[in-house]
């Protein structure tokens, strides 16, 4: 079994920064893609960044310059520093990981609670 678990949501003024954390436990062989989605009242989930198991990175144009995303390989986490907020990066952001359970076995995604983000004076 493997959890996924969110920390470092809260209330910040715009312009303000945040760093979001997810940490992987349990039966873990191996770990591919960790990705950061968010999801706004009434709207889709969306990606917001994803990194490879290679230190790949890619980022959704409205974060571009503001969003870091990066992985602690030792600790199977993986963080977004979120710089400059704008209260459109108001949402419940998720952590998301593609791994591996056994040697032979298919990678599965898996999602973290969700963490709340809020931009606002």
């Amino acid at each position: 079994q493997v959890q996924l678990v969110e920390s470092g949501g809260g209330l910040v003024q715009p312009g303000g920064s945040l760093r979001l954390s997810c940490a992987a436990s349990g039966s873990i062989f191996s770990i591919y893609d960790m990705d950061w989605y968010r999801q706004a009242p009434g709207k889709e989930r969306e990606l917001v960044a994803s990194i490879t198991s290679g230190g790949s990175t890619a980022y959704a144009d409205s974060v571009k310059g503001r969003f870091t995303i990066f992985r602690d390989y030792a600790k199977n986490a993986v963080y977004l520093q979120m710089n400059s907020l704008k209260p459109e990066d108001t949402a419940v952001y998720y952590c998301n990981a593609k791994i591996k359970t056994r040697w032979n076995s298919a990678p599965v995604n898996y999602w973290g609670q969700g963490t709340q983000v809020t931009v606002s004076l």
